[in-house]
């Protein structure tokens, strides 16, 4: 198992490792899927994180570092993304992944790693729960899409 921050070359396996993510997603095509992903990797504070098994990319989140100037200036952070290939799923690295961006947040002097879930499966929450997140708030958003 390895876990690091993707690159551009990451893209096409980060691409078919989202369909994990939301079977019924909007089509991206491949010039903005670069361009996006071009863009993402040039934001500072904003990494992706992917999971390997034996060189196959089976998980990813997103972590975006905020500067902040409350908390004493300390940035907060989210993470967004998250998601595992379901043939690797209950064996660690989704929780590795996970585990990964809270470490670098930290390491970024973050005061607080923020993660909103829709997720439905039973246990999802019991996996947040294990990777360190507590429910301490409520999430509230607004939406142009409909929900998946």
């Amino acid at each position: 198992m390895e876990v690091r921050v993707l690159g551009l070359h990451d893209l096409d396996a980060l691409l078919a490792l989202y369909s994990h993510l939301i079977e019924d997603d909007l089509p991206l095509s491949d010039e903005t899927a670069r361009l996006r992903y071009e863009e993402m990797l040039g934001r500072d504070g904003l990494s992706v994180y992917g999971g390997f098994a034996d060189g196959f990319l089976a998980s990813s989140c997103t972590l975006i570092v905020v500067p902040n100037l409350t908390r004493g200036g300390m940035p907060y952070a989210f993470i967004e993304n998250v998601v595992t290939d379901a043939a690797h799923r209950r064996k660690g690295l989704g929780q590795a992944v996970v585990k990964a961006a809270i470490n670098d947040a930290c390491a970024a002097g973050c005061y607080t790693v923020r993660l909103m879930t829709g997720g439905k499966r039973p246990g999802t929450l019991d996996f947040y729960k294990n990777c360190g997140f507590e429910m301490l708030k409520h999430g509230l958003e607004v939406r142009r899409i409909p929900p998946r």
